[in-house]
């Protein structure tokens, strides 16, 4: 299959509708038609029903779907890979979530321009769950991510630091002066319900919790008796005199881990590695 092909089929798949997505790739209408059907051809499987009601996808073109998009943004950072790599002044891109890991990141950038040879890293900040996709579709050349919560699956991985977890309250708080409490007490304050995070399209889901974009609003809400939440241990670095932490005994641990797509052939990029290995 050619790239063209499969981007032809993805839009009309995403649209349901040959007219909107041929209007969205800037082409015919007719000659979308027999792209969509030479491709069911070549294959042997029809991948679209068409009725006089509108288009729904097969089965098979449920599964081509789901290839489809992961196929072309394989192509896409393939692209952006190989213009970084011919780049003139060679540098790496790091991505990592604002307010997470700042003092082991430091301690890393630190360590690593230390090195004879090291090259210039980009720190790109971003939301909770931004590292993984700016790392999978070649934005970034290595990431800092967080398990439970991030996946890794896919790529290359160095563990880095394992931690417990604490909750964040607002100072005077009556849990404050606790010594550890449970997941379920934090989730069960009437006063501060624990906060909405966006999914991956942006959009909340439902909860009584104020709705939070990053870090640094969190503190903000926390410290203001809005909400409270559940961070890693090393989360304190960041914290004002305005906010208290309590150990969340049965929380899980949170794992930070270095993470690289497994074709990377950067040397610099294995020199980070094995920097962030030796710390």
């Amino acid at each position: 299959m050619e790239t063209r092909e499969l981007r032809y089929f993805v839009a009309v798949a995403e649209e349901l509708h040959f007219s909107r997505a041929a209007e969205r790739l800037g082409i015919a209408q007719p000659p979308l038609s027999r792209a969509i059907g030479r491709l069911e051809r070549r294959l042997g499987t029809r991948l679209l029903e068409r009725t006089t009601r509108g288009v729904s996808l097969t089965e098979a073109g449920a599964v081509l779907l789901v290839e489809g998009r992961a196929a072309l943004a394989a192509v896409e950072a393939a692209e952006r890979r190989t213009r970084r790599a011919a780049h003139v002044e060679p540098g790496l891109v790091l991505v990592a979530k604002a307010g997470a890991s700042q003092e082991l990141l430091t301690k890393l950038l630190a360590a690593y321009a230390a090195e004879p040879g090291s090259v210039a890293v980009d720190v790109a900040l971003c939301g909770p769950g931004e590292q993984e996709p700016m790392l999978r579709d070649g934005r970034a050349d290595v990431a800092l991510l967080h398990r439970p919560f991030d996946s890794t699956a896919g790529f290359d991985t160095e563990e880095l630091l394992t931690e417990g977890q604490v909750a964040m309250l607002p100072a005077g708080h009556p849990l404050g002066e606790r010594a550890e409490l449970r997941m379920a007490e934090v989730a069960d304050l009437p006063d501060l319900p624990l906060p909405v995070w966006p999914r991956g399209d942006g959009t909340y889901p439902g909860g009584p919790g104020p709705h939070v974009r990053d870090a640094t609003q969190l503190r903000e809400l926390v410290a203001l008796g809005r909400t409270a939440a559940v961070l890693p241990d090393s989360a304190r670095a960041t914290w004002r005199e305005d906010v208290v932490g309590v150990p969340v005994v049965d929380a899980p641990a949170v794992t930070t881990v270095l993470a690289w797509p497994p074709q990377s052939r950067s040397q610099a990029l294995a020199e980070l590695v094995r920097v962030a290995t030796r710390l």
